[in-house]
């Protein structure tokens, strides 16, 4: 068993002893049965309103188990870090926060793997009501705009950054850059399951070609690297850009991607 299941045991069996607590739900790799020994457990919390301004959530984490640290982290949930380095995401929420949950865009597993207590009944339904996987909309051209716009502006800024010499803001824009490219190779290749995080399982899913270009566009903040990498990844964007511009009947930027490869052949020069 890895400990990651104890954990997930030890959660079940305080939220169950809780009669403050009116549901809580397990989400992630775990409740999907995609998880290994590298996994996270992941939570959401939603207590009665009395019992929530009770609860101390950095004590709470540590009466699971043994924690080195526990945080808030910019999404507002709490991480909890337990031996071995494990991580714990917790959202301590109340139980009129339940109907948010029908704005997900997916559940991401079986509503009977994520359910861990619903006293109320509230929350089964809702999240019944979401789909398995969220799966992006093939055929709607504005998905063009969406991930392939996007990617345009951060390569053609992160060859300005270079060539300013702002090489470490450059390289954060690269990163940008990357998450876009992902999108791009997702839709390219018809390869959606992991979409909302889209770097998921990418070595599996995408094809071997398209995962060796990919990590020719990574590179470390010095002048050189990123300009072989930015013209790695604008070799690559432009390809997939045109795969996915094909299916909507139109062109890529043919004139961006040019000025851009001959600015970063000046610069070799």
């Amino acid at each position: 068993m890895l400990y990651q299941e104890e954990l997930i045991t030890r959660v079940r069996a305080a939220c169950e002893a809780d009669p403050g607590l009116d549901a809580a739900l397990m989400y992630g790799s775990f409740a999907a049965g995609e998880a290994d020994a590298h996994s996270d457990i992941e939570f959401w919390l939603f207590f009665t309103p009395e019992r929530r301004t009770e609860i101390d959530p950095t004590a709470w984490c540590s009466a699971i188990a043994p924690t080195s640290h526990v945080l808030l982290n910019e999404f507002g949930s709490h991480v909890a870090f337990f031996p071995g380095l494990v991580r714990g995401e917790f959202h301590f929420t109340t139980a009129d926060e339940i109907p948010t949950v029908a704005t997900w865009p997916a559940r991401g597993a079986t509503t009977d793997r994520m359910l861990l207590v619903d006293r109320s009944g509230a929350l089964a339904p809702v999240l019944d009501s979401l789909p398995l996987r969220y799966v992006p909309d093939l055929d709607n051209p504005g998905i063009i705009a969406e991930y392939c716009d996007p990617l345009a502006n951060w390569l053609v800024l992160t060859h300005h950054l270079t060539a300013r010499g702002e090489h470490l803001r450059a390289w954060d824009a690269l990163g940008h850059a990357h998450r876009h490219l992902l999108w791009m190779a997702r839709l390219a290749e018809n390869s959606t399951t992991h979409w909302l995080t889209p770097s998921r399982a990418a070595e599996r899913e995408l094809s071997p070609t398209t995962t060796a270009e990919l990590r020719t566009t990574t590179a470390p903040a010095t002048p050189q690297a990123l300009t072989a990498a930015l013209r790695a990844a604008t070799v690559l964007g432009e390809r997939l850009w045109t795969t996915i511009a094909a299916h909507h009947g139109r062109r890529p930027p043919t004139a961006l991607f040019a000025e851009l490869k001959a600015a970063l052949e000046s610069a070799d020069s």
